[in-house]
């Protein structure tokens, strides 16, 4: 019964928490931000947020981090190339599959 407490609790301050970040800016930025500097700042922040969370992914998914690698620069190359997502995906994925075949 003590268990449930620390559980609600715990989902309570994990809401708390999180409804305080999305609230507070809204709060307190009433006008329109004109500083440059921070405006680039908030142009790139979701980007970084997505490559925080993508590329680690990209190269633990597999059974060895070097196939990931070798997947992640097969990627990144087509990409410069101009290549689709598809043929991206499916290249990276011929690529794991040859990595893992020669390295494991």
């Amino acid at each position: 019964m003590k268990s449930d407490l620390y559980i609600f609790a715990g989902l309570f301050v994990m809401a708390a928490v999180s409804y305080a970040v999305r609230s507070v800016p809204i709060a307190f930025l009433k006008k329109p931000i004109t500083n440059k500097y921070v405006q680039a700042f908030l142009y790139y922040v979701p980007y970084v947020t997505l490559a925080v969370m993508t590329f680690p992914a990209i190269i633990y998914a597999t059974q060895t981090p070097i196939s990931g690698l070798i997947a992640l620069i097969v990627g990144c190359v087509l990409g410069l190339f101009g290549a689709g997502l598809f043929p991206i995906a499916i290249s990276c994925c011929g690529a794991v599959l040859i990595a893992e075949f020669f390295l494991v």
